[in-house]
């Protein structure tokens, strides 16, 4: 959450002259509501089964750069479909996400002492983003320019 992905994806996509395309940005046009709508009204796990299928589709549809919720790896159906596929994990710490995203409740997951429910939250997931991950690449302290290239570099892939 605020680590950049979406701002990074559309630079990456750009650098490597491919499209973009966000699953949440799919999961809101579809269903008509925010993500955090969805979490109010149907709850985490029905979320997870909207976004599961958002991820497949999207994998299967989109040959470009593609942006994922945080939670996506999560299912393990999701982290199967990733295996072989140029997966970058865009890392930062608890210091950096407040300084980003202030970590306001408008995030359903972190709605209740966030800074906690952060640490908790990338204690649960940091290894399945490391298994997805074809590269890890930090984002402290760098503009959005940096990661790009700290992603391409990472990833082997020149300019486009």
């Amino acid at each position: 959450m605020g680590v950049g992905k979406s701002t990074v994806g559309q630079l990456l996509a750009e650098r490597l002259g491919l499209g973009y395309r966000d699953t949440d940005d799919d999961i809101v046009a579809e269903q008509g509501r925010s993500i955090a709508e969805i979490f109010v009204d149907d709850g985490e796990p029905a979320f997870r089964a909207i976004e599961k299928l958002a991820v497949a589709t999207a994998l299967a549809e989109h040959e470009g750069v593609l942006a994922l919720g945080g939670g996506a790896v999560l299912d393990v159906d999701t982290r199967a479909l990733l295996s072989g596929q140029r997966v970058v994990y865009l890392s930062m710490d608890v210091e950096e996400a407040v300084k980003r995203t202030g970590l306001n409740a408008a995030r359903p997951l972190l709605a209740v002492n966030p800074r906690k429910q952060w640490r908790e939250l990338m204690e649960a997931r940091r290894h399945l983003y490391e298994e997805v991950a074809s590269a890890v690449v930090a984002t402290d302290g760098r503009t959005p320019e940096e990661v790009t290239q700290a992603a391409l570099d990472a990833l082997e892939l020149k300019k486009a």
